[in-house]
C-alpha cells in the first residue's frame, strides 16, 4: 500500500498539511515527498512493491504533469515496453506508464485499466486536476473542501482530518476533474443481461477467471504471503496460489486462544497443499486493549466492519513484524457476490441480485474497507483476485437463480467450479460458511459485548444513543463502537452507509445481530 495526498490550495500553513500528510506514513514507509505542484500540493508515501529502487518514487512528473497513484496495474510490463518507444520510462514501477496512457486517452484512460488504483493526475495544459479511484473501490480515496471552497484528497480520512470540515469516500468507478465535476465511468454491478450457460459451463468459467486473477496478482518484485482462514474463499485463492507457484507459499491463520474454529481448517488447507503455515493465536485481553486502536486505523463504527478487523489486524502486525512480506492475498468479495448466509432467505431472484449490486456498490465501506486498513496500517499491500474485474463482471452477470441456495450449500456454483481440481480437500471445498468474526472463535465477540456491557446502565444506553440522530447505536457494543468512533473522527458518521446487518426485509432476517450465528440456518458453520 502506499499514500496520496492532494491539496488544491496554497492558502493552508505547510505545517498543518505536512501534519495531515504524515498521518498515514505507515502505509508508505519507504520514502516520502511532498512537492508543491501549480495547483497546490501533492504528496505520495510509498511501499515499494514494483520498481524498488528510487527511481519509482512518485510523484511522477512529465511535461510538466504530475501524477501520483496508490495502485497495482496488471499486466503493465508489455504496454510499458510499447510506451517506452515514446516516452522516457526509467523505473520498473507499474504506475510510470500512467501519464504516457493519459496522453494516449485522456480520461477514458480509466475504464481501459486492468487495476486497483487511487490516482490524481495534474494536467498543467488545462492547469487542472483530475482524480478517479478503481470500479470496487479496492484502493482507498477520501476528499473533502478547504475552508476556500478548494478541494482536498487523500487516501484515509485522517489526512483530512484538520483541514476538511466534511470528508467523504470518493465513489468507486468515477473520476472527478475541474471541468466535468464527478464523472462514472464503470459500474460492475450493472448487469446489462444474464449469461444463458448452464451450470457445468459458467462453473468452468468461474476457474478460470478466478486463476488468471490470482495469477496476475502474484507479480511483484517484494515478498508475498497468504491471509488463510480455512474457509472457501481464502483456501482457493491459497490452493490455486500453490499450484502455480515453483516453492512453497506462506499462509497465516489466526484464531482465539480458547476457541478458534478456523484453525483447524486453515491446518487442513495449509497441509494438504504444502505451504509454509503460521499459526497466530489471540487473547480476550489483546482483542480488548485493541478496540481503539482499531476503530481509529478503520474510521468506521460498523458493528461487522470492526468485529471482522480485530483478527485481522493482529495476524497483520505479526506479519509485519516478524516476517519480510510486503504484498498479502485475501478471500474478500467472494460473499458478495455469490451470497452470504443470510442471502439464503431472499425471497426471489431478483431480490437476490438487488442484494449482490447494493453489497458491491458499497463494498468500499465494509470488507474492502477492513482490508485495506489493518493490512496498510502494518506497511503491506492487499490484493483481492475476487475483485478482479473481469471475475466481478462474469459472477454478477450469472443468471442469480443458478447462485441461489438451490443445493442446500452456499456458492455452489464456486465449488462446483474446483469440484475436478482435486485442489482442497472435499471437507473444506463443501464446508459450511462461517463468517471470519465468528470463526476466529465465538468467544471473540462474546468478548468484546460483555465488556460493552460494563461500560453502560441500561439508562445510560438508551441516553447517550439517542444523542446520535445518524444511524443511531442499537446495543450497548455498537454505543460503545460509535463513541469509540466520535472521538477520533468527530461529526463525520456520514462516511458509512448504514450498518452492514441482514436485509431486515425478508423474513427471517430482521435480526439486531449482524452475525450469522443469530440466523436460524447457521447450523453447522460453526462447528
Amino acid at each position: 500500500m502506499c499514500s496520496i495526498f492532494t491539496v488544491l490550495s496554497k492558502d493552508v500553513p505547510y505545517d498543518t498539511m505536512k501534519k495531515c500528510f504524515d498521518e498515514t506514513k505507515s502505509r508508505g514507509p519507504d520514502m516520502s515527498r511532498l512537492i508543491e505542484i501549480p495547483k497546490g500540493w501533492m504528496g505520495f508515501h510509498r511501499l515499494a512493491i514494483m520498481g524498488l529502487d528510487e527511481k519509482g518514487m512518485q510523484p511522477f512528473e512529465m511535461n510538466g504533469d504530475y501524477a501520483v497513484c496508490n495502485g497495482e496495474l496488471y499486466g503493465f510490463r508489455p504496454v510499458r515496453e510499447r510506451l517506452m518507444e515514446d516516452f522516457p520510462l526509467v523505473s520498473g514501477s507499474d504506475c510510470e506508464i500512467i501519464l504516457p496512457l493519459y496522453y494516449e486517452y485522456g480520461t477514458d484512460l480509466f475504464k481501459t485499466l486492468d487495476a486497483e488504483f487511487a490516482m490524481i493526475i495534474y494536467d498543467h495544459k488545462e492547469d487542472m486536476i483530475i482524480a478517479a479511484r478503481d470500479p470496487i473501490g479496492i484502493r482507498p480515496l477520501y476528499y473533502g473542501t478547504l475552508a476556500d471552497g478548494s478541494y482536498a484528497f487523500a487516501s484515509e480520512p485522517k489526512n483530512l482530518k484538520g483541514l476538511c470540515d466534511t470528508i467523504l469516500p470518493f465513489p468507486p468507478g468515477h473520476y472527478w476533474s475541474e471541468k466535468d465535476g464527478f464523472v462514472r465511468y464503470c459500474d460492475p454491478a450493472a448487469v446489462g443481461q444474464f449469461t444463458m450457460k448452464d451450470e457445468e459451463a459458467i462453473s468452468h468459467k468461474l476457474n478460470r477467471l478466478l486463476c488468471e486473477a490470482v495469477e496476475k496478482r502474484l507479480d511483484a518484485d517484494a515478498p508475498v504471503g497468504f491471509l488463510l482462514s480455512g474457509g472457501l474463499d481464502s483456501s482457493l485463492v491459497c490452493a490455486i496460489a500453490q499450484k502455480l507457484s515453483s516453492h512453497p507459499i506462506k499462509t497465516f491463520a489466526i484464531g482465539m486462544d480458547t476457541d478458534a474454529i478456523d484453525l483447524r481448517y486453515a491446518r487442513m488447507v495449509s497441509e494438504y497443499i504444502g505451504s509454509d503455515h503460521t499459526e497466530v493465536i489471540m487473547t480476550k485481553e489483546q482483542v480488548l486493549s485493541s478496540l481503539e486502536e482499531v476503530v481509529k486505523l478503520l474510521g468506521t463504527w460498523d458493528i461487522t466492519t470492526i468485529r471482522a478487523s480485530m483478527g485481522m489486524y493482529l495476524v497483520c502486525k505479526y506479519i509485519h513484524e516478524n516476517t519480510d512480506i510486503r504484498v498479502l492475498l485475501t478471500g474478500e468479495i467472494s460473499d458478495e457476490l455469490f451470497g452470504y448466509k443470510y442471502t439464503d432467505f431472499a425471497p426471489d431472484a431478483n431480490s437476490f441480485q438487488k442484494e449482490a449490486e447494493k453489497r458491491i456498490r458499497e463494498l468500499h465501506m465494509y470488507d474492502v474497507l477492513r482490508a485495506d486498513r489493518c493490512i496498510s496500517v502494518n506497511s503491506l499491500e492487499a490484493r483481492v483476485p475476487f475483485g478482479d474485474l473481469k471475475f466481478v463482471r462474469y459472477a454478477m452477470a450469472i443468471d442469480p437463480i443458478l447462485k441461489m441456495n438451490r443445493h442446500h450449500m452456499g456458492k455452489y456454483l464456486l465449488r462446483k467450479a474446483f469440484e475436478d481440481d482435486h485442489i482442497l480437500p472435499e471437507e473444506i471445498l463443501w464446508r459450511q460458511k462461517a463468517a471470519f468474526s465468528d470463526a476466529v472463535g465465538h468467544s471473540m465477540v462474546d468478548d468484546i459485548k460483555e465488556y460493552a456491557e460494563t461500560l453502560y446502565t441500561d439508562e445510560e444506553f438508551i441516553e447517550k444513543s439517542s444523542a446520535y440522530t445518524y444511524c443511531p447505536p442499537f446495543t450497548k457494543e455498537s454505543l460503545l463502537y460509535r463513541e469509540l468512533f466520535e472521538k477520533h473522527y468527530p461529526g463525520q458518521a456520514e462516511m458509512i452507509a448504514d450498518y452492514w446487518m441482514p436485509n431486515r426485509e425478508w423474513q427471517g432476517c430482521d435480526v439486531n445481530d449482524p452475525s450469522a450465528r443469530v440466523l436460524s440456518n447457521y447450523g453447522a458453520s460453526g462447528i
